[in-house]
């Protein structure tokens, strides 16, 4: 069933398998999870096993299989279970998906079975994606015109401030709404430069909500005060934290 659906797909949308970035699929049993991989056409028949030995279904391979971590880390909830694979290969174009982030996804394909003899395979691909990131990052987060006007500082005097910090920052930052954006500051090369989205390892990671990092940014929250009371929390490299007033841009509060 798996095979024919899949094989249909295809055909009408004519995409192939190889164009495939992020994939969720009915994996109710690890057997069943590997004969997947080839009715999908993921890989050749008989090849799943030397698929998972070269490590092409998961982070850095030709595929991210499950980054959801699959049915049974639910409990295999029948009838949630194509809702679930749904939210997390939206969340993944989106890339709102966290940890769980696939570098640069833009398709993606989800697999399903059923009761009775039913299977639904299906492909998602992100709607206006030159609009939607900019749409999540400046409309609703306020500490995005705090990077605006960093993205300014940069350009000004980046050179100056590379040379005193000597570091690169990742800045995940959460809403009042629950939506989650990433900032990379680079002080570390060039003159500098600041990157939304990005997936980039950075030295040093802050985790902040966006009214908490607004704070911080323009001195009405002290780092250490925040750090103690678990409104900031850091992984990396702690101490390129201490050079974070360098990154305290001048900006107006009135665009806050």
């Amino acid at each position: 069933m798996t095979r024919i659906a899949a094989e249909r797909l295809y055909r009408k949308t004519g995409i192939t398998p190889t164009d495939v970035d992020v994939v969720e699929l009915h994996d109710c049993f690890s057997t069943n999870e590997l004969i997947t991989y080839e009715a999908l056409g993921l890989c050749q028949p008989g090849e799943g096993g030397a698929m998972v030995d070269r490590g092409d279904n998961t982070y850095g391979g030709k595929y991210v299989v499950n980054p959801s971590g699959g049915l049974e880390s639910k409990g295999h909830p029948l009838g949630a279970t194509g809702l679930a694979q749904c939210a997390e290969l939206t969340w993944q174009l989106r890339g709102e998906a966290g940890k769980r982030q696939v570098p640069k996804a833009k398709l993606a394909l989800q697999h399903n079975i059923g009761l009775g003899g039913a299977a639904v395979v299906t492909l998602y691909r992100l709607g206006f994606p030159q609009t939607s990131s900019k749409q999540v990052e400046e409309g609703d987060f306020e500490c995005a015109a705090m990077f605006s006007e960093l993205s300014n500082v940069l350009r000004k005097d980046g050179a100056a401030i590379v040379k005193r910090v000597k570091g690169t920052f990742s800045f995940r930052v959460k809403n009042s709404t629950g939506r989650e954006a990433v900032w990379f500051v680079n002080c570390k090369t060039g003159n500098g430069s600041i990157e939304s989205g990005s997936t980039q390892k950075a030295d040093c990671t802050i985790t902040m909500s966006d009214r908490d990092l607004v704070d911080l940014l323009t001195g009405k929250l002290n780092g250490q005060k925040a750090f103690m009371q678990g409104k900031l929390k850091l992984s990396g490299n702690m101490a390129l934290a201490t050079k974070l007033k360098e990154l305290q841009p001048s900006a107006p509060t009135s665009r806050l």
